[in-house]
């Protein structure tokens, strides 16, 4: 007990360190989106459309504010083919991505990114965007016949591993909440499908506090991987009839974290351990930022998680 008392301590000492620092930052050039219309099999395209201009809008700010990376990265999102259901320039940013056909697909995997996801790295494998299209590639390849989608959901204000949101709850309460009403216009745009939520990190801790109120979505599939914790005591307090799976790789320095919860402070019991009552599945070896690593375990058997063949996936 005095090891976790000084360990709460140091975290909620750190945690007021930050906020002063973060009190500081000044806000950006960028327009917020302009109002688009709720999401609805009827409204999809008007949705790439909206969102189409806006990145456009964005890049052109981008450019005359002298922001490069902001630049080459906004340039990137409007390549042929590429269709994006929301974004948001201001701050980090946010921004929805979609691969394959909503409509039509029978499997929707959702991927929730952790901490320092943002506009500027969304295509890098390691983060929301290029993981996505990694996993996408990675399920088409598996099952060629299957009809299935997959969306990057960075939806929310994601923490910086260095800044003090990360060690609390408060944007992934947040989060949760804009989860929950983008899943609800996934079900009006296909309620047929069968959907997973692949939840790496940080994101875990939005997709944990979004479960206990997602009756009316069909999610059959929550995977929790690189998880810091959940605010959760186990897998059945997450009240959800989806199959919970955890997962945790070898290199991933996520192991060293305290699972304490303290004052607001920390996300409790790893869902790795025995008595959290996840199914665990093999993550492999790879880093934090490696699970949709082409090649890589982790995100073979997170394929296979989304896919609906569980019997395929590697037990840990």
């Amino acid at each position: 007990m005095r090891w976790v008392r000084r360990t709460a301590a140091a975290l909620t000492v750190l945690t007021a360190a930050g906020s002063a620092v973060a009190a500081t930052s000044a806000p950006g050039p960028y327009a917020a989106p302009a109002p688009a219309p709720a999401l609805s099999a009827a409204t999809l395209d008007a949705r790439f459309a909206a969102a189409a201009r806006d990145i456009a809008g964005a890049r052109a700010t981008a450019v005359r504010a002298g922001d490069a990376e902001r630049a080459r990265a906004l340039s990137a999102f409007l390549a042929p083919g590429r269709r994006f259901l929301a974004f948001d320039p201001r701050g980090d940013g946010r921004a929805v991505e979609v691969f394959g056909d909503l409509r039509r697909a029978d499997r929707i995997a959702v991927v929730v990114p952790g901490a320092d996801n943002a506009l500027a790295n969304f295509d890098s494998v390691k983060f929301a965007g290029g993981g996505a299209r990694a996993l996408h590639r990675r399920m088409v390849a598996a099952e060629p016949s299957a009809r299935i989608a997959v969306v990057a959901w960075l939806g929310y204000r994601a923490p910086s591993t260095l800044g003090p949101d990360v060690l609390r709850d408060d944007r992934a309460e947040s989060g949760a909440r804009r989860l929950g009403r983008f899943l609800d216009g996934l079900a009006r745009v296909n309620g047929k499908a069968e959907v997973a939520l692949l939840c790496h990190s940080y994101g875990s801790v939005v997709c944990a506090e979004a479960a206990p109120g997602l009756a009316g979505v069909r999610v059959d599939d929550i995977a929790l991987f690189g998880s810091p914790g959940t605010t959760a005591r186990s897998a059945a307090d997450l009240r959800t009839p989806a199959t919970v799976w955890a997962g945790r790789s070898t290199g991933d320095w996520i192991r060293f974290v305290p699972h304490v919860r303290f004052a607001g402070v920390g996300f409790g019991p790893d869902p790795v351990s025995p008595g959290f009552g996840a199914v665990r599945f093999d993550a492999g070896t790879g880093p934090h930022s490696g699970y949709l690593k082409p090649g890589s375990a982790a995100l073979r058997n997170l394929a296979l998680i989304a896919l609906g063949r569980d019997s395929e996936v590697a037990r840990a």
